[in-house]
């Protein structure tokens, strides 16, 4: 087990290259949580190094103080982990991120309204100074969808109303599966139900395409 380090404020403003007077200053903006305290000594550990470089990376890619702030104060008062992922087996696989890797994923359009957006659709945890994706395939395609220039607000609007369908497919799949079979047999039946989605999606948008075509 890793011993917990903690530091006094002039090593920990050493190590995370900023003056002392910087540190000071993001802690009365409330940008690192408070320090313990013992007597008159301020003590910081390696949770407050891990935000100092975070707010590093954000300034770095243009992000503001009030940007910063307003992005922090929304994941420490999102979902942690365990209350996104639950206690129920997944197909999906988790991805964790610091918050300066999830701007990177989403070059400018880490925004607040964004940001809780996706803790309340679910999508993000948070799992003390990192970030948790439920799901890397749903990660990879929202942000190439914002590489090819659609705003990531458009594509969280979209994915909540893809939401609200699909759980009107999840729930008639597993009516007709306890209708037939048994709760057990979800599970196992589970993969058929995916494909049939999958395979409806494709031929709604082949007949998107030809519709689209007979009118060009």
């Amino acid at each position: 087990m890793t011993e917990k380090r903690e530091y006094r404020m002039e090593e920990l403003a050493r190590l995370a290259g900023i003056t002392v007077r910087t540190l000071r200053f993001y802690r009365e903006r409330k940008l690192i949580p408070p320090p313990r305290r013992e007597g008159r000594i301020a003590w910081y550990d390696d949770h407050h190094l891990a935000r100092l470089r975070t707010i590093a990376a954000l300034l770095d890619r243009g992000h503001t103080l009030t940007g910063i702030a307003e992005l922090a104060e929304a994941l420490d008062h999102g979902r942690d982990v365990a209350d996104v992922l639950g206690v129920t087996p997944t197909e999906e696989e988790p991805v964790r991120l610091t918050p300066e890797e999830l701007a990177a994923r989403f070059e400018g359009q880490v925004t607040t309204e964004n940001l809780a957006a996706a803790l309340d659709l679910g999508y993000l945890g948070t799992d003390g100074d990192e970030i948790v994706h439920v799901s890397r395939r749903l990660l990879d395609v929202s942000s190439a969808l914002v590489r090819e220039g659609i705003p990531l607000a458009e594509v969280l609007a979209a994915g909540k109303r893809v939401r609200e369908h699909v759980d009107e497919l999840a729930d008639m799949f597993a009516d007709l599966v306890l209708r037939h079979a048994g709760e057990e047999d979800l599970p196992r039946l589970r993969p058929l139900a995916r494909s049939v989605v999958e395979a409806e999606l494709s031929l709604a948008l082949d007949r998107r395409l030809r519709k689209q075509n007979d009118q060009d």
